[in-house]
């Protein structure tokens, strides 16, 4: 019985589920591995002539809370339209829209997606995040960006981003 339940609670935290025991550290960790391997998968997609656009979608419908609440969303290079509330600007932002700004952060040909928190907080039925993320491009190189994410839990217990807030690091020059 007690391997049983060891193995439910592993197989929940893998799918980005939060246990009866509220939102684990671990949970955001797997919840940051899940959205730094989409973004990869877009970027992979699109490469390959795939249907980016659809790996896109499902993307932000898995890890965004968009259609269960409000979602606060800041992407690092935006400017002219600089918050995201709607899940089609989310996806403009991703995989880029002509005539707009977006060029589509997620199909720059990114190879990997790393996280390194400065501090995760969790409660019950929410966290939040905040740290640097680097992203590997397709020559190797790595970009640091600076992010803070907010998670809640949908009616299934799954984590999803209610905040996205991401910028460049500050530079003096």
């Amino acid at each position: 019985m007690k391997i049983q339940k060891i193995a439910v609670i592993l197989s929940m935290m893998a799918a980005g589920t939060a246990s009866a025991e509220g939102i684990s550290e671990q949970d955001v960790i797997d919840a940051q591995t899940a959205w730094g391997d989409g973004i990869v998968a877009i970027a992979s997609a699109h490469a390959t002539g795939g249907d980016y656009v659809e790996r896109a979608r499902e993307h932000i419908e898995t890890l965004y809370a968009y259609g269960d609440g409000a979602v606060m969303f800041k992407p690092t290079l935006a400017a002219e339209d600089q918050f995201r509330e709607s899940f089609d600007e989310a996806l403009s932002y991703f995989v880029g829209t002509e005539g707009s700004e977006d060029t589509g952060f997620a199909i720059k040909g990114w190879t990997n997606v790393r996280f390194e928190s400065n501090g995760i907080f969790t409660t019950d039925d929410a966290a939040i995040a905040m740290g640097n993320y680097f992203f590997t491009g397709p020559d190797g190189a790595e970009t640091k960006v600076e992010y803070s994410f907010g998670y809640v839990t949908d009616d299934e217990g799954n984590l999803l981003i209610n905040l996205h807030h991401s910028s460049l690091p500050y530079d003096p020059s």
